[in-house]
């Protein structure tokens, strides 16, 4: 019998991960895999309060830290209530943004030390992590360009802070290449979709899913 597997996807805002995740689910819907999809921050009543705040809240300052443990309590909450018992059913989990996000945005982009978030990123998410996370990467000003005109409080930071989380994402898929793979966001979405496909067979094939890797 296949195994369940967790899947994130991470990346520069305007790299196209969120429509990634919706291709990916619909691909794998339609060969009757049981798929759970989520959004982090949010994904739950208590996560999307959360959310709203840490991504919208500019009625008042958030520090660093504060901002980092907001981003951290959402995740707990999404893998009590939606991760873990999706993996218990025995379902594959799409997830748009994990633990990774936090590391590279509070960590390689805002200052905060990476190893103490991935260990805080640890305990919030009870040690779960995903079997693959797949990076999209993209040039800023093309990342930029994609962007919608909404911006949030990550997005509407200046580019020297962005040019520090596509660092940060690069060194971090870099130091565990069996965990992440950089998917070039360069191109269209559906030859973005048709290299996620292929990563995500290779993985799924692993734990014994039966896949068509075509359209």
């Amino acid at each position: 019998m296949p195994r369940p597997a967790f899947i994130s996807l991470d990346g520069l805002d305007g790299t196209g991960k969120s429509t990634q995740c919706r291709l990916l689910a619909e691909w794998l819907t339609a060969q009757q895999v049981p798929v759970t999809t989520c959004v982090d921050p949010g994904g739950t009543a208590v996560g999307q309060q959360l959310r709203q705040l840490v991504l919208f809240g500019r009625d008042h300052r958030i520090a660093p830290t504060t901002e980092a443990l907001l981003f951290m309590a959402s995740r707990a909450q999404l893998v009590d209530e939606v991760i873990r018992p999706a993996l218990d059913r025995g379902e594959v989990v799409i997830s748009d943004r994990f633990t990774l996000a936090n590391v590279v945005y509070q960590g390689h982009a805002g200052g905060l030390p990476p190893k103490d978030l991935w260990a805080v990123g640890r305990f919030a998410a009870g040690g779960l992590e995903p079997d693959l996370t797949l990076v999209f990467d993209l040039d800023l000003d093309t990342a930029f360009a994609r962007r919608d005109k909404d911006t949030d409080r990550m997005e509407e930071r200046d580019r020297e802070f962005h040019a520090r989380v596509q660092t940060g994402f690069r060194y971090e898929a870099g130091m565990a290449p069996d965990k992440y793979r950089l998917i070039d966001a360069t191109p269209d979405a559906e030859a973005v979709q048709k290299a996620v496909r292929r990563e995500v067979g290779r993985l799924l094939a692993d734990l014994g899913w039966s896949l068509s890797t075509e359209g």
